[in-house]
């Protein structure tokens, strides 16, 4: 009986330490998790990127791409990412009953890792992060229509780094404002407002790409800037016809309500001509130009987010076209002569005889541009009844040169005033240097875009020898100079 006694006692003595045992490990844990709590919270106030960061933003599933707000509460996992509970469940059944890792890899909804998804700076968790639109909540203008700038306003800014090109800077600056007054009034009621998608046809170096790029900042709007060149039919090698959107939902941070006012400049679509005389499928040509269809009139696309093409491990989202503003721009070659043998169809013998010479002499050939033109060139009628806007840019010739050379804002000789400046040397440029600037550039035939390189040929000397002398306080560059038959003129700085 002592025995058994002392074993109950002992019993009991042990069993009631338990719940004090109990209660302490409970205790230690919520105080590890408040300490956990608060060295995070910490750690966001030392970072900035706290809980109000993420607030407007939810997770996406890893597998199936679907948003929180569509499926339900998420597992996050390691390094960020995120599962549904039905992929949870469908993964871990397949798993546990049958192991068939065979039939896991060919679930449509699962696919291969792509590991280019992992890599860049943040990696997978920040491209899962899309903008949250709540519930009843109606996409707000970026532009208020008061702020929307007059058609001769916009113009009068595009003056100030654009020479030359006064009737497209006019067009766009039309096109523009009837664009955004759309967008901003929402005017549905019974009369719809189309789009002002415009197509720049012009020679290369005759600033299309930086008209846009101008606009653009005028505006403060997103801007993508993407070439079709690249471009394929869905399955093919290549990005995806839905990449130019997701270059522009880049742009605006991934807040689908700012892409969806946004602009997208399309450069090089001549490039997706239909190919003439071939027996293959054209999935460069007029297949893209099918696919893009939907994007210039405004339809509801799903774009990945962070990529160039669609796959299991990146998130879709749904971004609707009809508020983008589409800019298509091509050089167009030998579209000229299309017009020419148009307009000499009537060449022949007689009173009614229209001298063949007459429009070949004619600078503004492209003035005279016709969508019969662009249909022999390639460019299917779909297409180009999308683009209700069509203008051309004039050629630049050697005093649209000069002018570029000096009269912009940010004009290259400009840049280089400041460069020097910088080693408090004065630079200076003649007007027969400038000439020949000019007349060089215009026998490379690539427009602005050879003013640079002709000048970075003729700086190269002069930008390595001066940080040498300090006495050196004035260059002035001469004609003779371009021209191979002299040197720049160097004046030594006045010692006070």
């Amino acid at each position: 009986m002592k025995n058994d006694d002392y074993n109950n006692n002992d019993y009991r003595e042990v069993t009631d330490d338990v719940p004090e045992t109990v209660e302490a490990a409970e205790d230690s844990a919520a105080k590890d998790d408040a300490a956990e709590d608060d060295a995070a919270k910490s750690a966001e106030d030392k970072t900035g990127d706290g809980p109000e960061d993420d607030s407007d933003r939810e997770d996406v599933c890893f597998v199936c791409r679907r948003p929180e707000s569509k499926a339900g509460k998420m597992f996050h996992l390691m390094q960020g990412i995120c599962i549904c509970a039905d992929c949870m469940n469908k993964t871990m059944t397949t798993v546990s009953t049958n192991f068939d890792y065979q039939g896991l890899l060919n679930n449509p909804n699962i696919s291969i890792m792509n590991m280019a998804d992992l890599q860049g700076e943040g990696g997978i968790p920040n491209k899962q992060k899309l903008k949250r639109r709540r519930k009843g909540e109606k996409p707000q203008p970026i532009i208020d229509i008061k702020d929307i700038p007059a058609p001769h306003k916009i113009k009068a800014s595009l003056d100030e780094y654009v020479v030359g090109q006064e009737h497209a800077k006019k067009v766009m600056s039309v096109a523009v404002y009837n664009h955004y007054k759309r967008v901003a009034t929402d005017t549905m009621d019974d009369i719809e407002i189309e789009k002002s998608n415009m197509l720049m046809i012009g020679p290369t170096g005759c600033g299309k790409t930086y008209l846009v790029k101008t606009l653009a900042r005028l505006l403060n709007v997103p801007l993508a800037i993407a070439d079709a060149t690249s471009l394929t039919e869905a399955g093919y090698i290549g990005d995806d016809i839905e990449s130019v959107i997701s270059k522009l939902l880049a742009a605006a941070d991934n807040d689908v309500d700012k892409a969806e006012q946004g602009i997208v400049f399309i450069d090089e679509i001549d490039k997706i001509a239909k190919k003439a005389e071939t027996h293959s499928r054209d999935v460069s040509g007029e297949s893209v130009q099918q696919g893009m269809l939907k994007l210039l009139e405004g339809a509801d696309i799903e774009v990945p987010v962070g990529s160039n093409s669609k796959n299991a491990m990146v998130p879709l989202v749904t971004v609707n076209t009809r508020n983008i503003l589409f800019i298509c721009g091509g050089a167009f070659p030998d579209l000229e002569d299309i017009i020419r043998k148009r307009l000499n169809k009537q060449t022949g013998i007689g009173y009614s005889a229209i001298i063949k010479d007459s429009s070949e002499k004619s600078d503004d050939i492209l003035m005279q541009v016709k969508t019969e033109d662009l249909r022999k060139f390639g460019m299917i009628p779909e297409f180009i009844g999308r683009l209700p806007v069509v203008f051309t840019l004039k050629g630049l010739d050697k005093d649209m040169l000069v002018q570029i050379l000096k009269e912009p804002k940010n004009a290259i000789l400009k840049q280089y005033q400041k460069l020097l400046e910088i080693d408090e040397v004065k630079l200076e440029f003649t007007d027969d240097a400038l000439e020949a600037i000019a007349e060089k550039a215009l026998e490379l035939d690539t427009g602005a875009r050879a003013l640079r390189s002709i000048i970075e040929e003729f700086m190269l000397d002069i930008m390595y020898e001066i940080p040498k002398d300090d006495n050196i306080g004035r260059v002035t560059i001469t004609g003779d100079y371009i021209n191979g038959t002299g040197g720049p003129l160097i004046e030594v700085r006045t010692k006070m």
